[in-house]
């Protein structure tokens, strides 16, 4: 033990392994400098890498070169400052993280809204649940469709800035009100009501997907696919072919996932003679769908020719907008390339593309938090613990939602806290702890 070192001999130390065990769990404050000292001799490791020096940090008015600045778009909420300076060698013994996600001067502007609780809970799944179970005649009555509109707009929306809670909260009636719409209208209302419901069914099947309820999302995603033909729109049947997709591929389909999606943008490419914004950005989003499914086969040949013609097609629209809700853009592009990398287990390169986003251009912070958690995953996988919990923290800013009740982020968590080095373990606790994971 550490009273067998020269420091331990020279000081007189005694120490055993409860005392140690005490130290790493955190349940005692630091080691005095003597044991410190001792503790870098057994384990032939520096101060740093154990943790024992301290952190120097920028004033939190002002960001430096390696700190990013989230900013609230409330007055009763306080910017944050992502601190993203390490520890170790370098210029004045300070090393800058290398901090993924952001091209070189890039800031960091993700706006944070009022945090939520839960994305959504287990009452409001079964609302959910009941509203795409029920089959009985809808009640006859005027239909509104504009204001129905704008309820499908604010859920789409809601669902984008990663407040769940609410759109969970809120599909069960909108998705009766829309059943009813279609069945009461005829013409060219009863196509628009349809082109709605096409809508509000694929972010109920997101949202579903997110809680890994494969059952209910692939019922979601089937009833947005058929209200999407019967509105006739070729938009909303290409829009609607990426959720198919995504609930296939949820399922383990993953060969039928990237024919669907191949299909659908085969479908939608044949009538591009002058396309606008939407058309470009809906056959690109299913590009990417694709190229994901692609993925998670191995076929690298299809991953290549699918993220190609992305990439492609990103620069023929210029910029990364959200048409159609898509979030589609050259850097969006990028996004899936990080994921794909992952997919294939290749986590440096994963690493390299996520280092050439611009995420101050990602139009929607649900496209933000999914690229930090990839890279988070990345780093993970490269054994960089301290980096895969700082930028998973990262993405809980972003989106409070995203991690703290998405299953997959909450394993994430759980993977950190347990091959995490002595040096972060006491923060990953933390952390595990203020999201619930443990006790």
């Amino acid at each position: 033990m550490v009273n067998l070192t020269r420091s331990g001999i020279k000081y007189g130390l005694a120490c055993d392994e409860e005392r140690i065990r005490r130290w790493e769990a955190g349940e005692v404050s630091w080691p005095r400098e003597p044991y410190r000292l001792a503790l870098t001799e057994l384990t032939h490791t520096d101060l740093e890498d154990l943790g024992f020096a301290p952190t120097k940090r920028a004033p939190r008015s002002s960001t430096s070169s390696g700190e990013y600045l989230i900013k609230a778009d409330s007055p009763n909420i306080t910017p944050q400052v992502v601190d993203l300076v390490g520890q170790g060698e370098g210029e004045n013994d300070v090393r800058r993280r290398e901090f993924v996600g952001l091209t070189g001067a890039a800031l960091f502007s993700a706006v944070l809204g009022p945090t939520e609780k839960a994305p959504a809970t287990g009452q409001d799944l079964e609302r959910i649940a009941a509203a795409l179970v029920d089959y009985s005649t809808p009640l006859d009555g005027p239909a509104d469709l504009n204001a129905l509109a704008a309820t499908v707009s604010a859920a789409k929306q809601n669902y984008q800035a990663c407040r769940y809670a609410q759109v969970s909260a809120e599909l069960p009636a909108l998705l009766r009100k829309l059943r009813a719409a279609c069945a009461v209208l005829d013409g060219d209302a009863s196509l628009r009501a349809h082109a709605l419901s096409a809508e509000a069914h694929h972010v109920a099947a997101s949202i579903l997907i997110k809680q890994e309820d494969k059952g209910l999302a692939w019922l979601a995603a089937d009833r947005s696919v058929q209200a999407a033909y019967a509105s006739q729109s070729p938009l909303m049947i290409g829009s609607s072919s990426r959720i198919i997709t995504h609930a296939l591929m949820d399922g383990g389909h993953h060969r039928a996932a990237t024919d669907a999606a191949r299909t659908a943008a085969l479908r939608m490419d044949s009538g591009l003679f002058e396309p606008s914004a939407d058309d470009l950005s809906i056959y690109g989003s299913l590009l990417l769908r694709g190229a994901i499914a692609a993925a998670r086969t191995g076929n690298r040949h299809a991953i290549a020719e699918l993220l190609d013609e992305a990439a492609a097609t990103g620069e023929r629209l210029g910029h990364d907008g959200n048409h159609m809700w898509t979030a589609f853009g050259p850097n969006n592009v990028l996004c899936h390339r990080v994921n794909v990398a992952l997919s294939l287990g290749d986590a440096g390169t994963a690493i390299d593309y996520a280092r050439q986003v611009d995420i101050g251009k990602l139009p929607i912070n649900e496209r933000k938090a999914t690229l930090l958690l990839d890279t988070s995953r990345a780093f993970l996988m490269c054994g960089k613990h301290d980096k895969a919990l700082h930028v998973l923290r990262a993405a809980g800013d972003v989106a409070p939602e995203e991690v703290a009740g998405r299953p997959a982020a909450l394993r994430l968590v759980r993977d950190i806290l347990a091959t995490a080095p002595i040096s972060i373990r006491r923060e990953a606790r933390e952390y595990a702890v203020s999201l619930g994971v443990i006790a």
